[in-house]
Parts: structure tokens; C-alpha cells; sequence
């Protein structure tokens, strides 16, 4: 059975962190890449962050380069977001999926993806 379970969401004030956490059932991330993109209400998703399986290199998107950061844990077998200096607009559910990983545009061809981890940032 393959199965991706997010984890670690919540409610923060702004400038906040937290850290989310992937856990990849029946999925190797030493093979497959892994990322993160989130929904908000009344928003498109956007694709937040990836990480490519092969040489560990990441995407961000412009709204959250250099607040959050990826990575994995491959003995857990675990993805990780964490998210620094966390703003109102960071607002959004938060879905890991296993698929591609363009260093431009970050997650794609998805594969599989989880129910998702609600954040929410507000004072």
C-alpha cells in the first residue's frame, strides 16, 4: 500500500514557524522525488517546494524562498517543510505528493499525494 501522511500543521501568530512532515508509505525517496504545494481558499494551488531524489536539489517558490526549507530523512523515510517567519498569505492546506521535480516550477506529473495538514497563520 502506498500512502503519503502529512503531519505537524496548526495555528501560529505571524513570524511564526512550524514544521511539517511527510511520511512515505510504500514509496523509496532515495527514488522518487517528493514535494509540497498547498490550497487556500479561493486560491489555485501553488507549488511550494521539491526536492529531486538523485542529487537532493530544491525548488521554492519566490512566495517562500528563503523562509522555508526542505528536506528528507531517508532512513525515516520522511519529507520535512520547514517553515520560518510564517506570514498571513502562508494561510493554505498543505499537501505532500511524490512526482517530478522541476527546479523551476517545482512538483509535477504527481503520483500520489496526501490528505493534507491544515495551516493557519493569523494574530
Amino acid at each position: 500500500q502506498v500512502q503519503l501522511v502529512e503531519s505537524g500543521g496548526g495555528s501560529v501568530q505571524p513570524g511564526g514557524s512550524l514544521r511539517l512532515s511527510c511520511a512515505a508509505v510504500g514509496y523509496s525517496l532515495t527514488v522518487y522525488s517528493i514535494g509540497w504545494f498547498r490550497q487556500a481558499p479561493g486560491k489555485e494551488s501553488e507549488g511550494v517546494s521539491c526536492i529531486k531524489s538523485n542529487d537532493g536539489t530544491a525548488y521554492y517558490s519566490d512566495s517562500v524562498k528563503g523562509r522555508f526549507t526542505i528536506s528528507k530523512d531517508r532512513f525515516r523515510n520522511t519529507a520535512y517543510l520547514q517553515m520560518n517567519n510564517l506570514k498571513p498569505d502562508d494561510t493554505a492546506v498543505y499537501y505532500c505528493a511524490i512526482g517530478a521535480c522541476s527546479l523551476d516550477s517545482g512538483v509535477y506529473n504527481l503520483d500520489s499525494w496526501g490528505r493534507g495538514t491544515q495551516v493557519t497563520v493569523a494574530s
